[in-house]
């Protein structure tokens, strides 16, 4: 990766200017890209990506188009200048859509504290041929595993640059490292499969192959034999791994883009509770190393750290700046982008208060019930809040679990489960999003 992504967003600023543009910005992504997939021992397959990609907004009055290509050549920049320019003429008018004042820009930024990029050498192939081996390995060596469905090691990179005619420039770089594993124990009918995956931004932070793939081994034994539960009303403690879906409905739900839309069954909640008392979410940009931080966001506004719930009360919602003027607020810094569309809000790190009990605490305390370790499919009305989601995972009784179950459904409405969830203390702290194990009382199990 050589090209200079500065001078790249910076040629098509100015390939935006002669077109005709009154204002634009621009994105440029360059990246590199490295997977290996084993199975039986051997190489499955290998696949190994390098490029960049541009992307343009450009604005006439109130009206905005966006184009993006795969070739920086100057001929092509000012052929995609060009066709923005005359796509935005051709928009409807977006009242609310523009870029930053200069004002309201990020001017100051600290990329070394946030640690995004791990500065040793991409791994080669064949050191990532052998850790996918090695979790394969490790994984067909649990008693009871017949095969596998796969195994894999993989290495990312990328550097972003973004640009803007009200002034602001500014990029970071990323990178991160993975190892997965996938396992299968019966067969025909009676098989069953679980997984286990671990990303982090340093190679030298990951776990071992071994140990994920025993992961991956040991979860799939435990599901040997999975029947359906009971039908009824029955307290369900979603695992840890799962967790997060259950947050991320409420997060989706206070989405600026939800709210000005008039869509979410949040709309009229700012200033209630939505989670019991005590608990916070908090969002954090700057935690180091971690997949969800950054130093500004996609229309080059500070970001912050905030709390989204405090106390149990929600405190506010996610904005890009047209969701903030559509609703008469100011942009929370919560603007993501790709190449080839405008921003929308989007949420990063999260952190949801934890609990002082363990999850085999939660199950003793839940007595009978689900403790859900995989989640399939999904119908949840946007408006109401009504949830209903396939699960799989271990039926409980007096506290202990009996059996693996499948084939079952959960449902409940999400504003009252969320008010009543009981949280574990086992989030890992290396996540995005660092949600415990959560207790829910009381929803309705389909399944035998």
């Amino acid at each position: 990766m050589s090209e200079d992504l500065e001078k790249l967003a910076g040629r098509l600023l100015e390939a935006a200017r002669r077109a005709g543009a009154d204002a634009a910005d621009a994105i440029a992504v360059e990246g590199e890209s490295l997977s290996i997939e084993v199975r039986g021992g051997a190489l499955e397959h290998a696949d190994r990506s390098e490029g960049i990609d541009i992307g343009l907004r450009v604005l006439i009055g109130k009206r905005q188009a966006c184009v993006s290509a795969s070739d920086t050549r100057d001929e092509v920049l000012a052929s995609m200048a060009e066709r923005a320019v005359a796509m935005a003429r051709e928009a409807p008018e977006d009242p609310w859509c523009g870029l930053a004042e200069p004002g309201e820009l990020a001017t100051s930024w600290d990329v070394a504290a946030l640690d995004l990029a791990d500065p040793a050498a991409a791994p080669a192939p064949e050191v990532l041929k052998e850790m996918a081996l090695a979790a394969e390995a490790a994984a067909l060596a649990v008693p009871g595993i017949t095969k596998m469905d796969g195994a894999g090691a993989s290495f990312g990179a990328t550097r972003i640059h973004l640009a803007a005619t009200n002034g602001f420039s500014g990029g970071y770089a990323r990178t991160s490292h993975g190892v997965q594993a996938v396992a299968i124990c019966g067969d025909g009918l009676g098989m069953e499969r679980d997984y286990a995956f671990e990303s982090r931004s340093h190679g030298a932070d990951l776990p071992s192959p071994e140990e994920i793939g025993r992961l991956a081994g040991e979860r799939t034994a435990a599901r040997a034999g999975a029947t359906k539960p009971p039908t009824g009303a029955y307290p369900v403690l979603y695992d840890e791994r799962v967790s997060g879906s259950l947050i991320g409905h409420l997060v989706q739900a206070v989405n600026g883009s939800a709210i000005a839309r008039g869509a979410s069954w949040l709309k009229d909640a700012l200033g209630e509770a939505v989670l019991p008392a005590g608990m916070e979410l908090i969002e954090d940009p700057f935690r180091p190393r971690i997949a969800g931080s950054r130093p500004f966001d996609a229309e080059g506004l500070p970001v912050a750290r905030r709390a989204l719930v405090a106390n149990g009360v929600l405190e506010g919602w996610t904005l890009d700046l047209a969701t903030a003027r559509k609703l008469g607020l100011r942009s929370t810094g919560n603007a993501s982008r790709g190449t080839g569309a405008p921003p929308s809000p989007s949420t990063g790190n999260l952190a949801l208060t934890q609990g002082d009990e363990s999850r085999e605490e939660l199950m003793a305390a839940m007595g009978t019930g689900l403790l859900v370790t995989s989640l399939m499919g999904s119908s949840i009305n946007a408006t109401t809040g009504d949830y209903s989601r396939g699960a799989s995972g271990f039926w409980v009784e007096n506290g202990e679990i009996v059996r693996p179950v499948n084939e079952c459904t959960i449902a409940g409405n999400l504003r009252e489960m969320l008010r009543g969830i009981r949280a574990a203390n086992d989030a890992r702290p290396h996540l995005s999003r660092v949600i415990p194990s959560l207790l829910v009382e009381g929803l309705v199990i389909a399944g035998s």
